[in-house]
């Protein structure tokens, strides 16, 4: 198998956590590379089409200069591109794709894009690098140290990490949708009770449809876009099972052209005239396969708000179980140990696939907190290289330092968030 190349600090999956690690790493000085499968860089933010990226300025405050160099780089292109809420960027995802691009030039990260990781280079149970499918055939990438932001866990489980998996608790997968041909003003007064009494009236001619959805605004002045319920009808479909995905992947096509001819025929008057303009690329996964790590996060720690010695990040917003439980949280600490497996060495983990109960996981996934916990992973990858050190062998408190010096408030634990609606 040929090599395509070495590098310090591989990072594999470039959605938030990616960016936040690939940002933080090379920001650093680390020889940095960071692949992502599809064409484009974003993960959840991009191909959800305009769903919010949460909890990036937390009560309109900056919580990292990592944060800050995305939303930098999207300012750069006017309001157009992004609009501000009371923690969330709502974002126009062509742009959010090069505002990334512009951020990872900036900072001297190499990236490599259609480059999906297949398989994980093990010696002697240290994670070297992966292998990746190109347009060449199967390629070897290596590596000093690999930050595993795939989502669910990939290069862990290719290397036979340990992984933690709740079938029984799967919130569904959602292929989001945008809309456009609709009275924004109009369409903004139309209430979540309407549209699920739409619903109701709707569903023997549209059995697909979900039990209701909501309309939110798009960073356009034409379109809305739709997150859902998904998959919740269609019962547990596991994302890593390749027959299952491809299920939740086509049906959910199908669900979505029976949503936007539902609204018509029986929605509203807004909706009426609805058309659909565009789909995700690929469907949305919640929080499902993770590496067991050396602490698992639960539902009390977000629950009670947990600070923890060896904090690295915060999360804040709810405990999120999509389209099953919503509820409050207090800001809560997200340990080291929770982005380090509990056996092999050369890896770390970030954004949804760290170590955590199944619930821990859905409490403050939002893709800011994400972002957070990949800029750690970035920087404590560039303390390995500096001290020749494995992760688990790191002084937690330098990678503390490191962050404080880009800007990371690390005494949040324990905030009620009373700014969040």
């Amino acid at each position: 198998m040929r090599q395509l190349c070495e590098t310090d600090v591989l990072v594999v999956g470039g959605g938030p956590a990616g960016i936040g690690a690939a940002l933080g790493a090379a920001r650093r000085g680390a020889r940095t590379l960071l692949l992502e499968k599809h064409a484009f860089f974003g993960g959840t933010a991009s191909f959800c089409l305009g769903m919010p990226i949460n909890q990036m300025r937390p009560g309109g405050k900056a919580r990292s200069d990592v944060h800050e160099l995305v939303i930098d780089k999207l300012q750069a292109y006017g309001e157009r591109a992004v609009m501000f809420g009371e923690h969330e960027l709502w974002c126009q995802v062509e742009y959010l794709k090069v505002a990334v691009i512009d951020a990872l030039d900036e900072v001297g990260c190499r990236y490599l894009v259609r480059a999906h990781a297949v398989d994980t280079l093990v010696e002697d149970g240290r994670v070297v690098g992966a292998v990746i499918a190109t347009k060449r055939g199967l390629m070897t990438v290596r590596a000093q140290v690999v930050i595993d932001c795939s989502g669910d866990g990939d290069i862990a489980y290719f290397a036979g990490a340990e992984m933690l998996v709740d079938p029984d608790e799967a919130a569904p997968m959602t292929l989001c949708l945008n809309i456009t041909n609709v009275d924004i003003e109009e369409a903004n007064r139309i209430s979540r009770a309407e549209m699920d009494a739409m619903a109701e009236r709707a569903r023997a001619e549209y059995p697909l449809i979900p039990a209701g959805w909501g309309l939110t605004r798009f960073p356009s002045s034409t379109c809305l876009t739709i997150n859902h319920g998904g998959t919740k009808g269609f019962g547990v479909l596991d994302p890593t099972d390749p027959e299952a995905l491809s299920e939740a992947e086509c049906q959910s096509r199908r669900q979505v052209v029976q949503m936007v001819e539902a609204m018509r025929a029986y929605g509203p008057e807004p909706l009426r005239d609805a058309e659909l303009i565009a789909a995700g690329p690929q469907i949305g996964i919640r929080p499902w396969r993770r590496v067991k790590g050396l602490y698992q996060l639960s539902e009390e720690d977000a629950k009670t708000g947990r600070a923890f010695d060896d904090a690295i990040a915060w999360r804040s917003g709810f405990l999120d179980i999509g389209f099953v439980r919503y509820e409050r949280m207090l800001v809560h600490d997200v340990p080291y140990r929770c982005l380090v497996p509990e056996s092999l060495d050369g890896l770390l983990m970030a954004g949804r696939a760290m170590s955590a109960t199944y619930v821990g996981a859905s409490a403050g996934k939002s893709m800011g907190n994400c972002l957070a916990t990949g800029h750690a992973a970035g920087l404590a990858a560039t303390l390995c290289l500096q001290q020749g050190r494995q992760p688990r062998e790191l002084d937690v408190g330098q990678i503390q330092d490191a962050l404080r010096a880009d800007g990371v408030d690390l005494t949040r634990s324990g905030d009620d968030q009373e700014w969040l609606t």
